[in-house]
Parts: structure tokens; C-alpha cells; sequence
């Protein structure tokens, strides 16, 4: 007999765990797939895009992103383990450089920035899952058409760089630690067959005198891949494969405090080295998740 402070009587399931899922999900092949690949927690493939959404669809397309894409279009896909969103608000878009830009034009254009870490070897399996997961939510009329892709790219890594050494949040904690602001830079080398030497100046040598007694940690830099031939219509194929880095500046501080000392002049810098241009250099800071701070900022 129950007594008032006893808990309600629920029907116990003796349905063993492993039977409970829809056999139409096939959860031995998920138990399969597990056992083999690699599975290291290093960032060995980045998702980085940058999108514009179209006047006044800003609060609608904040809302669908954080309330539904962001799950169902990245992190429930497998082999992506770390996530972040980035705004630029009018006042941080108007520090952008160069003028001519060979990623945004005009170089305001791009609002929001999410960057993905994506599991080292596992990229060829993303891109599958990730292709066909878009083309459903298509189908189903998840997808936010009234935006435009500035710059969307899958990217390898190719280094990071310290500030501190071995102090601190390794790149695998980049996009979970609360850094205060990110510096997005794309570099173009003058040739293919130069971007080696433009990787190597900017891991050994620019990188690490720029970073001493700057509010950036640590910079990651990736180069981009082409884009699979059956990607959605609406996101353009990658320029520069062969000749681009991106750079991505995680900073403790808000990008604004020390911009004049710390970011001005990258362009200059890049091009006295003979071995490249700097096509944008862009400063965000970390939206809050579930909700539309910032959106009264964009325009």
C-alpha cells in the first residue's frame, strides 16, 4: 500500500537496453563503426563558416541556428567534438581590413562565424554523413534559405602556435574554453608551390613574435579542401585550395581592448615577407548560446 509521501508506482520495461532501439537505425552497424579508425582528440579537420544572414531575417536566422541547426546540422553528427559560434556586431565588422577583400565584399559582410573541430582521420567519414544529414534537412524543411555562405570550408590543420608553451588549454580545448574573442585571417600564398614556405615563416617565426605579450593564446592554422561535388547548391565551392591559410587568434581578451596594438599592421607584416597577401582580418567575440544577444548590434 502507498502511503502519501511514497513515490508513484511505474511500470518497470525488462526490455534489455540493446532492444529498445528502433531496428531501423541499425545499432549494430554504430557498434561496428566504433571498433574501428582512428579516434584521437586531436583537431584534425575544422568546419569554418562564415554567413551572412539577409536583412531582416536576423532574429529568425539567430533562432533556427541556435535552436536547431547547431545540434542537428553539426554536433550530432559524428566525429565533430567541439563547437563555437562567433558574432561581428557593426562596431567589430568596421575594424575589418583589407578593404579589398578577396574573401568578403564589401569586407563587412559575414555576421556570424562558427568554427568545428572535426576528429584527426575521420574527415572522409564526416563528409558523408554530413552530405546526406544536409540533404535531408532540406527535405524536411529544416534549412534557413535567407542567409548567403561568405566563406564556408572544411580545413585541414596544419599547426598551432603558443603563446605560453605548454602552459594553458591545448588547441583540442579551443573551442570549449571561455576566450573572450576570436581573429579570424585568411592569408593567400603568392603561389601553390609557395604556401609551404608561407606556412613555415608564419609557424616559426611571425606567429610567435606577434603572439609575446598579446591578449592572443594560441593561433591555429588550417588550410582549406575542396568541397564535395554533391554539396548543397547554396554554399559556393572553395577559392584558393591551393594557395590559402586560415588562421583562427583565440583571445582572453575582448578583441576591441588592445585592436590598434595588437591587430593592426597583419597585412603589412605578411606582405614585407614577399610571401603572401592577407585577404581579411576579422574580429569576433563568443555569442551566448540560446539566446539573441548581439542580434540588436548587427545593423
Amino acid at each position: 500500500m502507498e502511503t502519501p509521501t511514497d513515490p508513484p508506482a511505474t511500470a518497470q520495461d525488462d526490455t534489455p537496453a540493446d532492444k529498445r532501439t528502433d531496428p531501423g537505425t541499425r545499432p549494430d552497424t554504430y557498434a561496428e563503426l566504433a571498433s574501428v579508425g582512428p579516434y584521437g582528440v586531436r583537431p584534425g579537420h575544422a568546419l569554418i563558416t562564415m554567413v551572412e544572414p539577409h536583412p531582416g531575417h536576423e532574429y529568425a536566422y539567430n533562432r533556427w541556428y541556435e535552436d536547431d541547426h547547431y545540434i542537428a546540422g553539426a554536433m550530432a553528427m559524428p566525429w565533430i567534438y567541439a563547437g563555437r559560434r562567433w558574432v561581428a556586431t557593426r562596431e567589430l565588422r568596421a575594424l575589418r581590413y583589407p578593404a579589398e577583400s578577396a574573401v568578403a565584399q564589401p569586407v563587412t559582410t559575414g555576421c556570424y562565424l562558427a568554427t568545428y573541430w572535426i576528429t584527426e582521420g575521420r574527415y572522409a567519414e564526416h563528409m558523408r554523413w554530413t552530405v546526406a544529414i544536409n540533404k535531408r534537412l532540406n527535405r524536411d524543411g529544416r534549412v534557413h534559405r535567407a542567409r548567403t555562405h561568405v566563406f564556408t570550408s572544411f580545413q585541414d590543420h596544419e599547426a598551432t602556435v603558443y603563446r605560453d608553451g605548454a602552459a594553458g588549454p591545448r588547441d583540442h580545448h579551443a573551442l570549449d574554453h571561455p576566450y573572450r574573442g576570436l581573429v579570424l585571417q585568411v592569408v593567400d600564398a603568392r603561389s601553390a608551390g609557395e604556401r609551404a614556405e608561407l606556412l613555415e615563416w608564419l609557424r616559426a617565426r611571425h606567429l610567435p613574435a606577434r603572439l609575446k605579450g598579446s591578449p592572443a593564446a594560441m593561433v591555429t592554422v588550417f588550410r582549406p579542401t575542396p568541397l564535395p561535388v554533391d554539396r548543397m547548391s547554396y554554399v559556393e565551392q572553395v577559392e584558393g585550395v591551393d594557395t590559402r591559410l586560415t588562421l583562427l587568434w583565440f583571445l582572453q581578451e575582448d578583441p576591441r581592448e588592445r585592436w590598434e596594438a595588437s591587430f593592426t599592421g597583419l597585412d603589412e607584416t605578411v606582405a614585407e615577407s614577399g610571401l603572401g597577401r592577407t585577404e581579411l582580418v576579422a574580429p569576433f567575440v563568443p555569442t551566448i548560446p540560446g539566446t539573441d544577444t548581439y542580434v540588436d548590434q548587427l545593423r
